[in-house]
């Protein structure tokens, strides 16, 4: 098996970073009990914990920390990935993942689709990625793989495979026969109204229903950015719908390049204006008159020696810039705008950054939003987040956004401290409207800077 270690490279010392999420949607005072809520919040914490416990061992790496921490979440069945799946309208499992790397091997990304038997997805997708490297191997050279052959690899590679039933949840169960009901009053109330498509019933609107991912973004001390994300789709999806997940570029991205680094400014000389041969002569500038003459007749003059020639001529190093990001919502919106690779795009070729281009694409009237036109608000479509990392030298900022209610997340700052956060500030605390308050959520972004 090819070793997950990248090169040694020189690049300056580099703070490894993490920050996971476990899904973005109608989350909200009403949809999530306070019980519930502390369920999370003890679960981020500690996937978060262990994760950047891993992270900090000498030589961890990206692509095996991020596989690690969503292999965490696949394995809670509080989260819609692996153990805690939701089901499809025929009431089966289909599970998607995918892995990302900013540099190091050459695909560079999987996405794993139609999954039934395999554990833990995730791991599946690192194996591929890794034996991609070696000529003959049996992953070869693609990046999408789809059912039962690409199971069957995984047995062959020793990773744990089960029984369908192991994904059963009977909080998702009762999910997918309320939504299944719901699905059919509502379509009965369109058609008495003469609509062509119904609309979100008022259980959906009340209830939180997982729609969204699990993922993580992870920095190394390398400088390489991973993104690993996983999920079970959409809640009563159709049989053999593909989501954003396994789609490289809508779900998922990770990328690095190098940017010359901007122009020196260098300071302007004043040069005073000409002095005639006859106003040199006056002032008893005799040496000044005699260099014109001897130039005048083609004799080479010696010129005063400068050491800041070859300071000008000497070009400053480039810079590296990384990116990685994992999504969260609503997955066929992401699909039509290719929302990771667009929002990379958006930082590398114009003077944006990352923080701005996730605020851009996936915060409170950006582009995921205005994709949705007048359905926003009336159906699933547009909802969505996005967690993220971008490096600049060896400078990290930890990134999130979403335009929904809220979206579970956890992050290492660059001290080492942990956060978690689910709406965009919370305060414990009783109040008119719920259980605790909930401050700033009109705020533009959610940004985590190191």
């Amino acid at each position: 098996m090819a070793s997950t270690q990248p090169p040694s490279s020189p690049q300056p010392r580099i703070t490894p970073r993490i920050i996971i999420h476990g899904g973005a949607g109608n989350i909200t005072r009403q949809t999530v009990s306070r019980a519930r809520y502390n369920e999370y919040q003890t679960s981020l914490r500690q996937i978060l914990a262990a994760s950047a416990e891993v992270l900090n061992r000498p030589g961890a790496t990206a692509l095996d920390v991020a596989t690690y921490a969503v292999s965490l979440l696949e394995d809670d069945p509080l989260y819609n990935s692996g153990k805690g799946a939701v089901f499809t309208r025929e009431g089966k499992n289909e599970l998607e993942c995918s892995i990302m790397v900013s540099n190091g091997y050459r695909k560079r990304g999987v996405g794993c689709m139609m999954l039934r038997h395999v554990k833990n997805p995730i791991k599946l997708a690192r194996e591929l990625l890794i034996r991609g490297e070696s000529e003959d191997g049996e992953a070869k050279d693609h990046c999408q793989y789809a059912g039962a052959y690409v199971e069957s690899l995984a047995k062959k590679w020793g990773l744990d495979m089960v029984d369908p039933c192991y994904f059963f949840t009977k909080r998702k169960w009762n999910e997918h026969l309320k939504g299944l009901k719901e699905e059919e009053r509502q379509k009965e109330k369109e058609r008495k109204l003469k609509r062509m498509m119904p609309e979100m019933s008022d259980w959906e609107k009340t209830n939180y229903i997982p729609r969204g991912t699990c993922g993580a973004v992870v920095l190394d001390s390398f400088g390489t950015i991973c993104v690993a994300t996983s999920t079970g789709g959409l809640t009563n999806k159709c049989p053999g719908r593909i989501g954003d997940t396994p789609t490289m570029g809508a779900g998922y991205w990770a990328e690095e390049w190098y940017e010359d680094p901007p122009a020196p400014k260098h300071q302007m000389l004043y040069q005073p204006a000409p002095i005639s041969p006859l106003d040199r002569f006056s002032r008893g500038d005799l040496r000044s008159l005699v260099g014109d003459c001897v130039r005048s007749i083609g004799l080479p003059t010696p010129t005063p020696s400068s050491t800041s020639s070859m300071d000008m001529d000497e070009k400053p190093s480039r810079v590296r810039h990384a990116v990685g990001m994992s999504g969260s919502g609503n997955g066929d919106t992401f699909i039509r705008l290719a929302a990771a690779s667009t929002t990379a795009a958006k930082s590398r070729f114009t003077p944006m950054s990352l923080t701005d281009a996730v605020a851009w694409m996936t915060g409170p009237g950006g582009e995921l939003q205005r994709s949705a036109g007048d359905r926003w608000g009336r159906f699933h479509e547009g909802v969505g987040g996005m967690i993220g990392i971008e490096l600049v030298g060896n400078k990290a900022t930890v990134i999130c956004d979403y335009n929904c209610g809220g979206f579970f997340r956890a992050w290492t700052e660059e001290d080492g401290e942990q956060r978690c956060l689910i709406f965009r500030e919370d305060r414990y605390e009783s109040g008119p409207e719920g259980w605790f308050s909930d401050q700033g959520m009109t705020a533009m972004s959610n940004i985590f800077s190191a």
